[in-house]
């Protein structure tokens, strides 16, 4: 906001330059509370002068000018006391403070001349009434339009003006004195005028600038720094308000969430400010499906909100992923980060911003595990599948893990030899309340739930001392969480496990995914550092799966791939022969040991064992069995012929 007025135009200039409509609604708001108190004092004044001037001027100078002039106070006050401001637009406040410093000019005239006039009638008392009528006026108009000063500066040179000129052509020193002090008067009280007015518009100023400074820090409270987008805070805010209104008609509305499927390799590789920009493309992609009806946030990290409300949600989440989907330009290099969303309508999948955001969050989990690339609407089969998992996570706090776990073991075969060379292990669990849960459902139970480090220790302990019962040039595998690297404390742990079953660590291999690696890369790498400086092996589970660069694999220390069962299918076909001659040459040049995991028939053992495979895992080498039975398999194996192709 600027000022309305600068000095120059406070001390002259009849009519004001108004450049902020909105100061002029306040100025007015201002007047309306002493204009009509100003038009109430003339009014009462011109009474008075009238009755002491009655006897001796003509009626029309007593009673007809006057009452005209008290008629046409009343009107204007009148239409100042009905005045609302609020309801004026920026336009009609500046007519209405001019038409209003116009009408001002009028009246002092009319008062001043009337005033002047009846100086000419009786003696030197009524003529003192008419100098205390013209001090009177003034200092009237000058408090009372204090907000709009231009009128009362224009008040002040005409009533004074007439008031001193009369004065000083009457050569009486009595009223030239009453002149002289009445203009000193007037001259302290208009430069008291002046400075509050000026006080009033710096007020105005600070108010303005203090309700911008609000608004800027509310938005930059409620929008992500880096893309623009709204944030986190201003998406639970609008989703709650959604709630609100939809709770009382019942209106439908979509909470959706989108993951970019390869944003932490492409952050770890090409590094932060790569990430920064992919992020910052994404938040330009989606900013374009912003319109009324749908509102898109950045959540945090690599995830994004969108409430849609009015619109075909299915067909809107297809369109984003489609445009996620585009390659991104980082220089002379392009990337495909993709997304993967999750999508809850309400009120079907909740009616609180919990839980339709979890359903959402769920839905997303489902496309991440089984339908990367594509946005999974949240139905009752999944409703079933929570209450499924929030009955295996009840079972699992209440249970007694170390009576109701056990270990089965299943082999891995070297081709060269044809003995069996290491087992994995493999925990299955058997609920009093659930029976058999596979352990895909409860190890992502704990996880979500913080009991895997505790279930981790509790099965490598059991592992440990079963693989002490097998000959010593058999290994023990076992399979960590990806949350298990990320835990400095179940890392310790681990080790001290290790070194207390008295198993040589060299026979030990602990089996990791890419999905723990990408979890944490720099934690997971000092962790594999640690776990091998004891002698531990490390094996890279489910090769091929994932979305790790093949920059991870030459950066950790490994000592084994596993190619995933699903390449095993096909490996007869010229595609899957190539995915695993590729995966081998890999091992290779790195000078790791390559395993096939998901061998099934012996088709595929030959096929492997063609294309240079050495290890094999699989149904037809062995199945999961308790260590008993594995034992007695490889007494009954030593006096067998070797396995052939």
């Amino acid at each position: 906001m600027k000022f309305i007025y600068g000095r120059r135009e406070l001390l002259s200039g009849i009519v004001p330059s108004y450049t902020d409509p909105e100061a002029c609604i306040r100025q007015i708001g201002e007047l309306q509370k002493q204009i009509p108190s100003l038009y109430a004092l003339l009014s009462v004044n011109a009474c008075a002068l009238a009755f002491t001037h009655y006897p001796l001027a003509p009626a029309w100078l007593t009673v007809g000018l006057p009452g005209a002039m008290i008629g046409l106070c009343v009107v204007r006050a009148t239409h100042w006391w009905h005045l609302r401001p609020q309801s004026l637009s920026g336009e009609e406040a500046v007519k209405r403070l001019r038409g209003t410093s116009l009408l001002t000019v009028l009246f002092s005239a009319l008062f001043v001349g009337w005033a002047m006039k009846l100086t000419s009638y009786g003696g030197p008392f009524e003529q003192g009434h008419v100098a205390i009528f013209v001090a009177i006026t003034v200092i009237a108009c000058i408090f009372c339009l204090t907000h709009l000063p231009a009128a009362a500066l224009v008040v002040t040179i005409i009533v004074m003006g007439s008031f001193l000129i009369h004065c000083f052509t009457s050569g009486n020193s009595v009223f030239i004195a009453i002149a002289l002090n009445t203009a000193f008067v007037t001259v302290v009280m208009v430069r008291i005028l002046t400075n509050n007015f000026l006080a009033f518009l710096q007020l105005l100023e600070s108010k303005a600038e203090a309700q911008r400074l609000g608004e800027e820090n509310q938005r930059l409270a409620h929008t992500d720094s880096l893309t623009g987008l709204p944030n986190r805070r201003y998406f639970f805010q609008r989703l709650d308000a959604l709630i609100a209104a939809s709770a009382t008609g019942n209106a439908a509305f979509a909470l959706a969430i989108f993951d970019l499927d390869r944003f932490k390799p492409i952050n770890d590789t090409f590094g932060h400010t790569a990430g920064d920009r992919v992020l910052e493309e994404t938040g330009r992609r989606l900013s374009a499906f912003a319109a009324d009806g749908v509102t898109i946030a950045r959540l945090g990290g690599d995830e994004f909100g969108v409430l849609i409300h009015g619109a075909d949600a299915v067909e809107l989440c297809n369109r984003i992923c489609t445009a996620l989907h585009a390659p991104i330009s980082l220089g002379e290099t392009q990337v495909v980060p993709g997304c993967s969303g999750g999508l809850a309508l309400y009120p079907s999948a909740g009616r609180a911003a919990d839980a339709l955001f979890d359903r959402a969050d769920y839905a997303l989990y489902h496309s991440k595990e089984r339908k990367r690339g594509t946005t999974t609407l949240f139905s009752q089969e999944h409703e079933d599948a929570i209450r499924a998992e929030r009955a295996v996570e009840a079972a699992l706090q209440s249970a007694d893990l170390a009576a109701e776990m056990e270990m089965h073991y299943q082999p891995i075969l070297d081709t060269v030899t044809d003995r069996i060379t290491t087992v994995e292990a493999l925990a299955r669990w058997t609920s009093p309340k659930l029976g058999r849960v596979p352990p895909d459902r409860f190890i992502a139970v704990a996880e979500r739930c913080g009991m895997i480090h505790s279930v981790t220790l509790l099965l490598l302990r059991k592992a440990l001392a079963d693989a002490a019962r097998l000959p010593d040039d058999i290994g023990l595998s076992f399979n960590l969480s990806s949350h298990d690297l990320a835990s400095p404390e179940t890392v310790i742990a681990i080790l001290a496990a290790v070194r207390q079953s008295g198993l040589d660590p060299r026979r030990i291999t602990l089996e990791l995914t890419e999905t723990a690696l990408m979890r944490d890369f720099e934690g997971a790498q000092k962790a594999i550092t640690l776990l091998r400086a004891l002698g531990i092996k490390i094996a890279l589970d489910d090769f091929g799966t994932g979305y790790s660069s093949l920059n991870y694999v030459h950066r950790l220390p490994l000592d084994r791939i596993k190619i995933d069962r699903g390449f095993m299918a096909d490996v007869e076909s010229d595609l899957g022969r190539s995915v695993v001659i590729t995966i081998l040459d890999l091992c290779q040049n790195l000078g790791l040991d390559g395993i096939a995991e998901g061998i099934e028939t012996t088709e595929q053992l030959s096929a492997v064992r063609r294309h240079g495979c050495r290890y094999v895992q699989g149904y037809l080498i062995g199945m999961p069995m308790p260590m008993t039975d594995l034992l007695g398999g490889l007494r009954g194996t030593a006096e067998a012929e070797p396995v052939s192709a």
